[in-house]
């Protein structure tokens, strides 16, 4: 009895993520939804700039790399011309919440039957550990030394919360993976955002607090632990749209 393997839907490629990173844990939670669905085959990704730059090395179904912050528009291409292939969005804060707000907001109002998978970890990873528009108040990056000040850098944007005050969207969950309970969480709901999808419901878009223990400056275990002290206070988890349910 087998009671534990890899997803088919993820390569034999080493993850490229710094230690403690929970991307890791995130790709193989969307895989599993490829697996459990069978939707390898008509599953198109699309993968952004950013941490995650390289999932088309990861995932084994078919990926496009799409410019910083375009990939809900180059999604939207996809999908509208191949209207029966699953396809899905893959980005962190600093990709869909600053440079492609307008594409998020604006794929968001369509409706567009879309799933995106979103990662905040409240600072841009790649290039350094530059403050993101999701940063929090106070916290300290490399362009915020003294911490975000709101006076000049303003408040950090919630993405689900801005997201549920449009019509279309039909379903906005924010998750975590700190613990195996959260991870649990999070797996149901990234199923959920693709099931939606194959039944033809609508966007879909699943948050998923997530730890950067390299820009930091903590180790992988303080870093969990400062989601459930400081993130999930800023950002509460819970469903901000389901009209499945409603």
């Amino acid at each position: 009895m087998v009671v534990f393997e890899k997803p088919r839907a993820l390569t034999d490629a080493v993850l490229s993520f710094c230690p403690g990173c929970t991307h890791g844990i995130v790709h193989r939670l969307v895989a599993e939804a490829i697996d459990q669905l069978g939707i390898e085959g008509k599953t198109i990704g699309i993968a952004p700039v950013g941490c995650a730059v390289m999932a088309y090395d990861f995932f084994a179904c078919d990926m496009i790399e799409a410019a910083h912050g375009r990939a809900p528009a180059v999604a939207t291409g996809v999908k509208r011309a191949l209207p029966d292939n699953i396809v899905f969005a893959y980005q962190g804060d600093g990709d869909l919440a600053s440079i492609g707000l307008c594409e998020t907001v604006s794929t968001a109002s369509r409706g567009e039957n879309i799933t995106i998978i979103f990662i905040n970890n409240a600072i841009y990873g790649m290039t350094g550990g530059q403050m993101a528009p999701t940063s929090l108040v106070g916290q300290v990056t490399q362009t915020s030394p003294y911490g975000r000040d709101p006076k000049t850098q303003g408040y950090p944007i919630r993405i689900c919360e801005l997201l549920s005050t449009l019509e279309a969207p039909a379903y906005l969950e924010r998750v975590t993976v700190n613990s195996v309970k959260n991870v649990n969480r999070a797996k149901k709901a990234i199923l959920k955002a693709f099931r939606n999808q194959v039944e033809g419901k609508g966007f879909s878009l699943v948050e998923v607090l997530s730890a950067c223990p390299t820009n930091w400056g903590m180790t992988p275990q303080k870093a969990l632990q400062w989601i459930d002290e400081a993130m999930i206070p800023q950002y509460p988890l819970g469903v901000f749209r389901d009209k499945g349910a409603e």
